[in-house]
């Protein structure tokens, strides 16, 4: 009985892992596909975000001041333009005929609008706008342009800074305007979210 007792003992100690035991060795093959696969579902899952959700962007040059200043990083959303159509006054990130990069402008017209600019006063459907966030001195260089009618999917978007902005009255010449397709815009401008001193929305 005595020695029953021990070999019973022996495999008890077995079965609940005390010193003696082996340890399986490790599978490498099995840890590295599991990295990968983790950090493919992380690229996937953000990738997903940018596209449909939102997006933070970086203020790249001045045409934009005193709205955005360069450096700043904006919160760009995404889900209204997914489902609906950039409204009269959005500032947006779009992209230009033949360029690859983003640019962020305030949409002026919509389809079937007519845009009409008098010594830098802009004319919509023929009614002066009033454009609390334009600074004065930015918008003095005298710049007219004639009506210029939308149509059923075009959008005329321009920078706030309106003496120094690549926009919808001359990316493609001086004096030359040309519209954007719906297509071109891409997201919606909420917010400056960087640096932090200087968070706040944007209108």
């Amino acid at each position: 009985m005595e020695v029953k007792e021990e070999q019973m003992t022996q495999v008890e100690g077995a079965a609940t892992g005390k010193p003696g035991k082996e340890k399986k060795p490790l599978n490498v093959k099995k840890e590295i596909l599991s990295w990968i696969l983790t950090i493919a579902v992380a690229v996937a899952a953000a990738l997903l975000i940018r596209t449909f959700l939102f997006e933070p962007i970086r203020v790249d040059g001045e045409s934009m001041c005193d709205t955005l200043q360069n450096g700043e990083i904006m919160l760009v959303t995404k889900p209204e333009y997914l489902t609906g159509d950039p409204q009269r006054g959005d500032v947006v990130i779009c992209k230009y005929p033949g360029r690859t990069e983003n640019f962020v402008k305030r949409v002026m017209g919509i389809p079937g609008d007519a845009i009409e600019i008098r010594s830098n006063v802009v004319y919509r459907n023929g009614e002066a706008l009033d454009e609390p966030y334009l600074t004065p001195e930015r918008n003095d260089n005298g710049f007219s342009m004639a009506p210029f009618t939308l149509g059923d999917d075009e959008y005329f978007v321009m920078g706030d800074n309106r003496d120094n902005s690549h926009d919808s009255r001359n990316y493609y010449d001086y004096f030359t305007p040309a519209a954007l397709t719906r297509d071109m815009i891409i997201g919606h401008v909420r917010c400056v979210i960087f640096p932090f001193s200087n968070i706040r929305t944007i209108e």
